[in-house]
């Protein structure tokens, strides 16, 4: 069996656009782009990699606690949802 990666919350979901699959991200943590996340929540649980984040529409490579970001998702996700970073 292949070890669980480790799990840090780095942030919340407070909205999500579906016509473009961004979600808002409210940040806790530090995330960059490249990094792996979990999104989960009540009927929400994938695995992907940051591949594009924004502030105020602006391309950013890394974001920190308190910032709200504009990450593009893969999958559809809803607000309240947490997001982890895998390690």
């Amino acid at each position: 069996m292949e070890p669980q990666p480790e799990k840090k919350l780095v942030g919340k979901v407070t909205h999500y656009f579906t016509k473009i699959s961004v979600a808002v991200v409210e940040l806790t943590d530090e995330l960059k782009i490249g990094d792996r996340i979990s999104i989960e929540g009540h009927t929400t649980n994938f695995q992907q990699t940051v591949t594009s984040m924004q502030i105020e529409h602006q391309n950013v490579e890394k974001a920190g606690p308190g910032q709200s970001i504009g990450l593009k998702v893969e999958q559809r996700v809803r607000e309240g949802d947490l997001v982890y970073k895998l390690s």
